[in-house]
């Protein structure tokens, strides 16, 4: 197979017995000739036969590991073993966290395929589906499975790039300093995607700045010669230090000059027309999903692809077919006739200032209804960035807001301040919120609900406020 101009080097197959030289560790029971197809380095990972396990206990509970027999079990310490234990294989080695990175950097070293990494603090699982939908229709693509971004996840992104993987695309989030640095360590990614920078995880990221520095490992996470592909019109991303990035720089957006920009952009029912422009060529598209946020999505997945070796015009097809993701930006039809705008995937004040935009733009003759949930992860910045909120929720022309929570009572009261909205509501729960939903409601209002997906007052209000839901009732 050919991408980028070069063959892509398979990664070899794995045994028992080339781990055991590259560790320098000894076969103290079972078979050079196991084949290594997982890895894990918490017993609670194993979730399949054929997976390697580095373990720092001496006493291992075999009960729960039988059922993904075969193992190999790698060690610095004796391992307590049971009467019938042929389908485990044990290495012994001089020093456990040592050997683990050894086994990590050469299995990565096998890989020459490219790996493409994306963070943002709004649409990078997106912008990650997008890509791996064009991609997956001619290659073989290992990719982060829904939003399985986390720190314990990368061991197995790194495996799944196995002797049949063309290329691979993994979601990196960050939550705190240094997790960037830390994925990149293990997926050393060629290709870098930042999709904005906003206002999240500050309670371990503590000002806005450090948030910004942690997505901004990513550029020195690169390889010399990677490419790094940000959106220029984002304030945040534009104050990163790239003195020092030595690769290959790629912009898109809508407004910036950039490499790949989107002019003529449209609404639809269902999704959005534009026009993509590269290389002084125009490319008529169209994207589902309603927002100008998920037309930068799709710009940063197209040039992606694009430096990989796909041509662009090969892409239209492709990307109408593409399935957005449930509960983002999804209308639906709500109780009382109305319209739902489902968003609780994820809430930040940068998504919520695009789900405000589709609001307005999808409900331009309607009543306009905003339900808003409490933003987390903010730690002692929680009543600065829920008023940044109210500050953004005042200036969206809503008719009526809605807030669900403690914290989020912050941005009600803000927008009550300011007197742009005429009906504002501080709800503790969601059973006061769906009260007045039933009398607000009707087949000329537009509701969003917005909030986060383990707020369970969010998601029940969203489940109840659909009107298929509430004629089962």
């Amino acid at each position: 197979m050919i991408i980028e101009g070069k063959e892509v080097k398979r990664v070899k197959i794995l045994t028992t017995g080339y781990i055991r030289q590259l560790l320098q560790g000894t076969l103290t029971q079972g078979s050079d000739e196991m084949i290594i197809k997982h890895g894990a380095y918490r017993l609670k990972q194993v979730r399949h036969q054929h997976t390697i396990l580095f373990v720092k206990r001496k006493i291992v509970n075999w009960d729960t590991l039988k059922p993904y027999f075969p193992i190999v079990i790698v060690s610095d310490k004796p391992i307590e073993l049971k009467t019938d234990m042929q389908n485990v294989t044990i290495i012994k080695v001089d020093d456990l966290d040592a050997s683990y990175w050894r086994f990590i950097h050469a299995y990565r070293a096998m890989i020459d395929i490219p790996v493409i990494a994306v963070t943002g603090t709004s649409g990078k699982t997106t912008t990650k589906e997008i890509i791996y939908h064009l991609l997956s229709e001619k290659l073989n693509v290992a990719h982060t499975n829904s939003t399985n971004n986390s720190r314990t996840e990368h061991l197995k992104h790194l495996l799944s790039m196995g002797p049949e993987t063309e290329v691979a695309v993994f979601e990196t989030a960050v939550g705190a300093p240094g997790d960037l640095t830390n994925a990149s360590a293990y997926l050393k990614p060629t290709i870098g995607i930042i999709t904005n920078i906003g206002e999240h995880h500050l309670n371990y990221c503590k000002t806005i700045e450090g948030y910004i520095a942690a997505k901004g490992e990513l550029c020195k996470a690169l390889e010399p010669n990677g490419t790094l592909i940000v959106n220029a019109d984002d304030k945040n991303i534009r104050t990163l230090d790239l003195k020092n990035f030595t690769g290959k720089l790629i912009t898109f957006g809508l407004h910036a000059r950039s490499d790949f920009q989107a002019r003529d952009i449209s609404f639809s029912s269902n999704g959005m027309f534009m026009t993509v422009i590269h290389l002084n060529k125009q490319y008529k598209m169209y994207v589902p999903g309603l927002g100008e946020h998920q037309v930068y999505n799709a710009l940063a997945a197209i040039a992606a692809v694009n430096c990989i070796g796909i041509k662009i015009s090969s892409l239209t097809e492709r990307l109408k077919t593409f399935e957005p993701m449930n509960k983002q930006i999804q209308v639906v039809e709500g109780i009382n006739n109305s319209i739902i705008i489902d968003d609780t995937w994820s809430i930040t004040t940068t998504s919520l200032a695009a789900a405000l935009k589709v609001l307005k733009a999808v409900g331009t003759s309607k009543k306009k209804i905003a339900v808003i949930g409490t933003i987390t992860d903010l730690g002692s910045w929680g009543y600065i960035i829920h008023e940044h909120a109210g500050k953004i929720l005042a200036k969206s022309e809503i008719d009526v807001l809605i807030t669900i929570g403690e914290h989020a009572r912050i941005m009600a009261d803000y927008v009550e301040m300011c007197n742009t909205v005429s009906e504002v509501y501080a709800c503790t729960n969601h059973h006061r919120a769906y009260e007045l939903l039933k009398i607000l409601t009707n087949k000329n209002t537009i509701t969003l609900i917005k909030g986060d997906m383990y707020s369970d007052s969010i998601k029940e209000l969203a489940k109840l406020a659909r009107k298929k839901n509430n004629d089962d009732q």
